[in-house]
Order: C-alpha cells, then structure tokens, then sequence
C-alpha cells in the first residue's frame, strides 16, 4: 500500500508582489476585467422599454468613484446606483467567476458561495497559493512538500476538492499541484461545496481555480517586481501585456524566478516560470488566440518535526502546539503524551541528497465566433505535459523504544500527458418575455499518466538532535501506469423570470474510463492487473438568486458531486473499492454591497453530505467510512468607512463529522476528519495618509482553531493566532520619472514569532509540519 502515498506534490507559491496591496499601482480593474472577458457578453433586453437612471448625486466622492459608476436600468422611477461588472467592488463580487459558472456571471449573479481573490487584492502580502487560501473565507493550508496545495474547505481534503489551471483539470490535486509562483496569476477562485457540474469529478468539496494574466486592448503596461526576505530569499518578476501595432492583436507575457529558503535547515525551493498569450480579433464577431506556459521547480524539503513523548524531552518539551496520547502508527511504540520538542524546530531529517523537481509545458488555444447576435461558439483545445520526482526521506517516526527517530526512504517519478478539448454554445433568447441564457457544453479529455516507484523501501534510525542525515541508498523500481479518457456533455441555464429573480440550474452527464496496469521490480504484472473500470456520474446544481433591492441579493441552491472513493483515481487498485463517492449540499445565503459601495457583507450557511467515503487511517492504511457530515456558516465583510481607512474580516464555523464509520477493530463514527479547524478567521485594518509621498500602514491577523491530523482523533495541533503587519510608500512621478509608479514596501510576517502546528499529514501521521516563524521583507514594484 506505500504507494498510495505518492499521490501528493510539493507546495505551490506565489510571488509576494503579485498579491501585495496595488490598487492605487495596479491597473483599473475595468482592464483586468476585460483581460478575462472575451467577446462583449450578449445581453437580451426585456420586454419593456429601458431608460437610463438618473445619476447619483454626491460632489463629495471621489473622481475615481464617480467615474467606476453608471446607471442603473429602470423600467418606471430611477433606482440607486448599482456598478456594473467591471467595477470591482469591497469584496470582489462583481467579478466574473469561469471555475463557478459558464454563464459569465459575476460572483453576486451566482447561486453559490464563490470568492475571487485577483491580483488587486494585494494588502495581505500572499506569496504562495497557500497563502491565498488561507486569506480566503473558511480556508486553511498548509505547505506540506507531497501535497504542496494542500487545501481543507468546508470539511473536505485533499483530492476531494479540484484544483483546476484556466479551469482545466489534470487530475487529483494531492498528485498533480506543484509550486506556482503568482505572479503569472491574475486570480485565484474558490468554489465552495460540491461542484461537479463545471469540474467535473473530484469537486465533492469544492474547486480552486487559478487563473492567468491575459491580454488586454489598450496601451502596452509593463510591470516589474523584486523581494527579499530575512531567509535570504528572492523573487523577480517580469510583465508586459496591451495591444501591438497589428490591428487587432493583444499579448501578455510574464517571466519569474524565485529561490525561496525554508526555515528548516537545507530546505528551499527553486522556481521558474514564464508565460505568453496572443488574442487576434479578426472581426467583432470572431477572436482566435493562443496560449504557452513553462514551469520548473526544485526543492529540497522539509516533512515536519517527528511527535515525541513530553517525558523524553523534559525541559525542551513544548505547550501550544500539539497536546494527546499517542502510539506510533510506523514502528508501534507507545509514545504516550506526545509534544514537539523545541529542539526540533529548525531540524531537517531528509536525507543529504533529497530532491523533488517538476517540469510543465501547457498549450492552449482556440476561438470564439459569434454565429448570430443571440449565439456564440467557443473552443479550445488543450495540451499539458509534466516531469515529476520526488527523492526523499519521508517517514520521521520517534521510536520510545530506542529513544531514535526511525526513518523511511520513498521515490517516485511522473510522466503526465493529457490532451483534450471544452466546447460551449452560448444561446440567448427571450422565452415567454423572460430573458434567458442556455450554455451546453461538451468537453473531452485524454490523459496518460506513467508512474515509476520505489520497490524496496530503505530505512534507517538517527538521533533526535542534530541527526546524521545521511543519503538515500539503494533503489528498485516498479512500475505503474494510467490511462484516464473522460467525455462529458453538460447544460447549464439562466431564466429571469422578473428583473431581480433568476432561476439558474445544470446537468453534467459524465464518463469516466479507467485502465490501470502495475509491475513488480523485475516488470512481471501485479495480480489483479490489468484492468479497467468505468463511471457515469450525473451531477448538477439548481437555485436562485433574487436581487431584493439594488445591491442586495438572497440565494439558495441544492448542488452534488461526485469523486473517487479511493483517495485517487491514479491509484486505484483492483483489492479497493471501485465506486465513486456522491456529495450533495444545501446551501442558503445573502450578498450585499450597499453604502455607495463602500461596504459589502456576504452571508452563507450549508448542510454537507458525502456517502461512500474512503479515508485513510493513518500511514499507508485506507478505511471505508459511510458518509461524512458537514454543516457550518459563513461570514465575510469590508468596509471603507472613510477614504484612508479600510477595515476587512471574515469568520468561517464548520461542524464536520464521520457516520457509519465502522471497521475492523473500531469505529471512528463522530470524528473529524484530518485538518478540518472548526473555526477559521481573518480579519485586517490598513489606514493610508495621502502625504506628498503616499504611505500607507496595515495590519492583518488570522486565527485557526483546533485540529486534528488522522482520522483517530488521538493528536489534536493546537489553535493557533498569528499576525503580519506591513508599511509601503508611493514614490510620486516626479521624484522617480524612470517610472509611471513605484512603490517601496516593508513587512513582518508572523510578528510574534508564534510557533504552531500548520498541517498533519494522514499519510504520516508520526509528524507535524510548523509554520514558519517571524520573518522580515522588503520589496519594490514597478509600473510603466
């Protein structure tokens, strides 16, 4: 079963200025917006007569306010103002969300709890994508090097939540996510709850979607970036994007390198990455484009400091990280109340040679046509290439017996080709006086997947302080490979059935075909294999939103999903269960900009099941759980009560629980599942002085609450409260003419120096990942 583990990459990051507070550097976010958009959005007027309302008065506002607004459609009297979809709004809401969505809705338009957070939204300083997530409403992270995007929203995990790239799947986020730095990354999208109807399978608990910088129509922008921090880390980046002298033609092109260093001792991370896009609008009715990405990456990592008993390390036992009792899953001891031994923090027990490394190519391309006023055609095809490995010690397992940390060796290699194709035919029309919009998509995919890995498994026992590393030693290989087709057909619509009220429903008609092939060290086929499997999941989502007043918006929906039971379509084996897992959810909530859209507020609450659940139970071990539970609720808020002044926050409570979830030996029934806190928080002040030289001061703080790392329940890591706090200044034009804008910023991240327990690995349950301690950085940006 030791391959199971394999399914997991490193951690995926993101370049600190690509999310680092730019809305007055930053391009309109009219331009961003329309760098998404792609041929105008057709619009089917009512039955009515329209006349323009009459403007919002209010000489007090500001002229860029003023000039974000227009106004609002009226059938009789004038309405307040409402912006329309490129104005983007406290909470982002009025962006256009491709992971929720092919309707081209706004996230206020949608019938689901969908958060957008794009590269204006750049206060908090995200570096990495688990740092996004964790900026996010109700979702927590953690760098856990096989899983680098290691995500937990809503109560689901790891392959239960789709990780999508331009909202393309390439298979289980815990085998496929690598390190990605942001700053090619115009947005990143969250979808809550079961999402099949876009992603397909996988989505049980969601999808995360990220998206990159496109071409936009306007003058050419250049942007530049540079960072370092107290680790001796850098970053760089490099962008250009706008319109060239050939009629019609947009580019964007990005570049980046990175060397990060951890704070575990020879930890780091190498990456590099470039990106370029081309859109050639032939006519108003027609627009081709095309699309190339490279990325590589190479660390060197760090698997967590080892749970050791609080009697063995005495005075170095530590309080506030971990807490429980607790018998090692790997080499059986009793460890008793366990703790992590504050001589640890900083200890690596990877071997010497340790080494993961990936290469990634993506080409996209495709067309949209406008085949008459009311309908569009829009195609792309898609290729994607990967080269992974991973070379690494991944055990840390305390022996009580011999007071030694007992360690294990793990390889394994991917070779991943896919290719495929999204097809959509977008129709509006005007049934019975009701505007209405019916999107049908048809999609297919081919995806050959390689996998080489360990035979033998060489192990060995070092010292708890200041071990002797060592190097990895003998290896035999094994061999096994999946070929994965999937076609999918797919109707999602949008009937108005009054000027506020909409019905929005879908119906996603799937098929999945499996073969698996495994061999031994010496290339003779496993028991069992060949052998194929095939599924035709049906999943879809109904609801409704329902524009109360100008700005406020009530929704309800009742959406499903589908996964794979096992953990990970790659792995599955003929000895495990073949059926996929079914996830419903219901979901109610409200949004609300208000305030001259100087303050919005979002509300949801849902109600979460998941039967036929797949869980391991610590190490290599997989258990059958019968369904799995969640129910929570969900707040967010921004204001800007005054000009300079900028409060945000948000608060996420979720209750997730096993049923039915008896096996051999015990019953976990009543537990929660791995990494899922009950409670997650944000919340963060910014206050700007509009001096000669700009500058502007925030803070931000974040609490996650008690979690536990197996579905035993045994080992709880802590609650934990950090905070980062930040200083930037505006170098005026005229004091640096080199550029258009600058900007200068220093930040303390974590700056209490909290040590804490970040994330467990099921997997690997004899370790803890720490999150990183107090770290200082400085960065400049540029715009011209």
């Amino acid at each position: 079963m030791s391959s199971i583990r394999i399914a997991r990459p490193r951690r995926v990051l993101l370049t600190s200025a690509a999310f680092t507070s730019f809305a007055a550097l930053g391009p309109p976010a009219a331009l961003a917006q329309q760098a998404r958009e792609s041929l105008p959005p057709i619009e089917v007027s009512p039955a009515q007569a329209r006349k323009p309302a009459k403007p919002a008065a209010g000489a007090a506002q500001s002229a860029r306010r003023a000039a974000a607004r227009r106004p609002a459609a009226v059938s009789a009297a004038p309405k307040p103002v409402v912006p329309d979809s490129t104005v983007q709004t406290p909470l982002n809401t009025n962006a256009v969300a491709e992971s929720a969505s092919r309707l081209g809705l706004t996230v206020r338009q949608t019938p689901a709890t969908v958060e957008v957070i794009s590269a204006e939204t750049r206060e908090q300083g995200y570096r990495t994508v688990s740092e996004v997530a964790q900026g996010a409403v109700g979702v927590s992270s953690g760098d856990n090097p096989a899983e680098p995007s290691a995500f937990s929203m809503r109560g689901f995990t790891n392959s239960q939540i789709n990780t999508l790239y331009n909202g393309i799947k390439i298979g289980p986020q815990n085998m496929t996510s690598r390190i990605v730095d942001t700053a090619n990354l115009e947005a990143v999208e969250f979808l809550k709850g079961p999402a099949s109807l876009i992603s397909g399978e996988g989505a049980a608990g969601g999808a995360i979607n990220f998206v990159t910088k496109q071409p936009h129509t306007g003058p050419a922008r250049n942007d530049a970036n540079f960072s370092w921090d107290s680790l001796n880390s850098f970053r760089a980046h490099y962008g250009s994007g706008g319109s060239t002298n050939v009629q019609g033609l947009d580019y964007r092109f990005d570049i980046s390198r990175s060397t990060l260093n951890g704070f575990a001792d020879d930890t780091n991370v190498k990456t590099f990455g470039t990106s370029g896009q081309l859109n050639y609008r032939v006519s108003d009715s027609l627009r081709f484009w095309g699309a190339v990405e490279y990325r590589e990456d190479r660390s060197k990592a760090y698997w967590g400091a080892p749970l050791v008993p609080a009697a063995f390390s005495g005075s170095h036992a530590t309080t506030g990280i971990v807490s429980g009792n607790y018998v090692s899953n790997y080499n059986g001891t009793n460890l008793g109340a366990v703790t992590i031994d504050d001589r640890t923090f900083n200890t690596n027990y990877n071997v010497l040679d340790n080494r993961n490394v990936a290469q990634e190519v993506w080409l996209r391309g495709g067309f949209e046509l406008k085949l008459a006023p009311d309908l569009t055609l829009k195609s792309q095809a898609y290729g994607y290439g990967a080269e992974r490995t991973w070379f690494n010690n991944e055990i840390e397992a305390f022996n009580s017996t011999t007071n030694l940390v007992d360690r294990e060796r793990f390889y394994v290699a991917h070779s991943q080709r896919l290719v495929g194709n999204i097809t959509d035919l977008i129709w509006d029309t005007n049934i019975a006086g009701f505007d209405n919009r019916l999107v049908t998509t048809l999609s297919s995919s081919y995806l050959d997947f390689v996998r080489p890995g360990a035979a033998n498994f060489p192990g060995d026992s070092v010292s708890l302080v200041d071990p002797n590393r060592g190097f990895y030693g003998l290896l035999t290989t094994q061999q096994q490979t999946a070929r994965i087709d999937n076609e999918a057909l797919s109707f999602e619509d949008r009937l108005k059935l009054t000027r506020s009220f909409a019905l929005i429903g879908g119906l996603r008609v799937e098929h999945i075909g499996l073969d698996r092939n495994s061999t031994d060290k010496n290339g003779i086929v496993k028991a069992g294999f060949p052998f194929t499997k095939d599924w035709a999941p049906v999943t879809g989502r109904i609801g409704y939103t329902w524009e109360a007043v100008p700005g406020l918006t009530f929704f309800s929906q009742y959406a499903t999903g589908a996964d794979v039971a096992a953990n990970n379509i790659f792995l599955l084996s003929p000895t495990q269960p073949l059926d996929l897992t079914t996830a419903r959810t219901y979901e109610t909530g409200v949004k609300h900009l208000f305030w001259d859209n100087r303050a919005e507020w979002s509300f949801s609450a849902y109600d979460i099941v998941r039967k036929n659940v797949y869980a391991a139970a610590g190490g290599m071990q997989l258990n059958i759980a019968g369904r799995q539970e969640s129910k929570g609720v969900e707040l967010a808020a921004s204001i800007r009560p005054i000009e300079p002044l900028r409060l945000w926050g948000n608060i996420a409570y979720v209750d997730a629980r096993y049923a039915d979830y008896n096996f051999a030996g015990g019953s976990f029934s009543g537990n929660t599942p791995p990494n899922v806190p009950r409670i997650v928080a944000n919340a963060g002040a910014s206050y700007r002085f509009f001096t000669p030289w700009p500058v502007e001061l925030g803070i931000t703080g974040r609490h996650v609450g008690d979690r536990y790392n197996t579905d035993a329940n045994v080992v709880t890591m802590k609650a934990y409260t950090v905070a980062d706090v930040y200083a930037f200044v505006d170098i005026p034009k005229t004091a640096f003419n080199a550029v258009d804008q600058a900007r200068l910023t220093f930040r303390v991240r974590n700056i209490t120096d909290k040590r804490y327990a970040i994330w467990g690995d099921p997997f690997y349950p004899d370790q803890i990942l720490l999150g990183a301690p107090r770290t200082y950085e400085i960065s400049a940006a540029f715009k011209w």
